[in-house]
């Protein structure tokens, strides 16, 4: 089966995905003597799906057999990786199967991720995935004996190099993920998860400050800002803000640090919970509003309130001088946004930079301030 199309977009399939298929044709290998060029592999949904497979061999004790992944029209970084999957028998083990990680894929070395540290970077649901499908292959076979199923990906620890693995304690190679099987082109749903691991492996390492940015150039910045903090505290919360602060109330991290520039800061300062430019437009009345407050001539505040971006505000104040306090007004009203959506939870600092990633402003909430 091809993955389908889905808005006018090739779906890819997950490493999960990838891997439980390797892991089953492996499986079958040493079942029938001959590892299959392309094997059905149910998803976690239940969906059956045929993967081609290469690189099979097999003898009598051990199989093993690659599926190389496709990730469809989504930039996914492990596009192409070659998820690899070792099975030899265990004698005299009747039914067990151990899932153990080879080479490239990484080690989990800090909590907060629900997997066993020093264990393998798989997580529940492939793991799961991969031994429904290895039973369903193995049939007779664990009658007599257990199966262990070495998951690998060859130029794993490149990959993840690339990736936030390294800042979530995940080392040495990439992690095998998934849900459904299914990658959907730029899908926003491994990002928010990404996200929500970020702040539960800085609260499960007893830190008790997150620092939330809204992509790598704000994050370099606040990294630059607050120098004493572990890399561990930085998040990247894109534009899910809504996903971070819940997350951030369940783990009881209260002192909080938003790194962001005006546009984003101005969809939080009007009450968005997600602040993706396709989710509604920017308030610019809002931002007339704040010019107003500081001065600006009103010819100016029209301006601000017909045009269609926020950057245009922060250039026509900085044409008059008043690039700082506009922005020292923008983070204070962030602040009295936040805190009145989230009352007594947080100690709240904002902090915000030009395109250049220049400090123009700050505002904090409580003592903070």
């Amino acid at each position: 089966m091809s993955p389908k199309k889905h808005k006018g977009m090739r779906t890819g399939f997950t490493t999960g995905a990838c891997a439980a298929a390797a892991a089953r044709a492996a499986t079958l290998g040493l079942l029938e003597g001959r590892v299959p060029d392309s094997v059905r592999c149910d998803l976690p949904s239940g969906q059956p799906v045929d993967f081609a497979v290469t690189d099979g061999r097999c003898d009598e004790l051990q199989s093993h057999a690659v599926v190389i992944k496709d990730a469809g029209d989504d930039p996914d970084q492990t596009d192409g990786a070659h998820l690899t999957a070792d099975v030899r028998l265990l004698p005299g083990e009747p039914g067990r199967l151990s899932l153990i990680g080879g080479l490239g894929v990484g080690t989990v070395t800090m909590p907060g991720l629900g997997l066993e540290v020093g264990g393998p970077a798989i997580n529940p649901v492939p793991r799961c995935n991969i031994a429904d499908n290895v039973r369903a292959a193995a049939g007779a076979l664990l009658d007599d004996g257990g199966l262990e199923i070495g998951i690998s990906v060859p130029g794993g620890e490149e990959i993840a190099k690339k990736t936030l693995n390294p800042r979530l304690g995940i080392l040495g190679g990439i992690s095998i993920l998934g849900t459904s099987g299914i990658v959907h082109p730029y899908s926003t749903a491994s990002f928010r998860a990404t996200l929500v691991q970020g702040i539960q492996v800085a609260a499960a390492q007893g830190q008790d400050t997150v620092v939330l940015t809204t992509g790598r150039r704000t994050e370099k910045f606040a990294m630059r800002q607050l120098p004493h903090l572990s890399p561990v505290c930085f998040v990247q919360m894109g534009d899910f803000l809504r996903a971070a602060f819940d997350t951030l109330v369940e783990v009881a991290i209260d002192k909080v640090v938003i790194g962001g520039m005006v546009g984003k800061l101005t969809k939080m300062a009007q009450g968005a919970t997600m602040t993706h430019a396709g989710r509604g437009a920017v308030d610019t009345g809002l931002l007339a509003e704040l010019a107003a407050d500081i001065g600006a001539p009103s010819d100016t505040c029209s301006a601000i309130r017909e045009a269609k971006t926020a950057r245009y505000a922060a250039e026509r104040m900085q044409t008059l001088g008043l690039l700082g306090v506009f922005h020292q007004a923008l983070a204070e009203r962030v602040v009295q946004t936040l805190t009145g959506r989230y009352p007594r939870k947080f100690q709240l600092r904002v902090l915000v930079c030009d395109l250049d990633g220049n400090k123009i402003a700050e505002a904090a909430s409580g003592t903070d301030r």
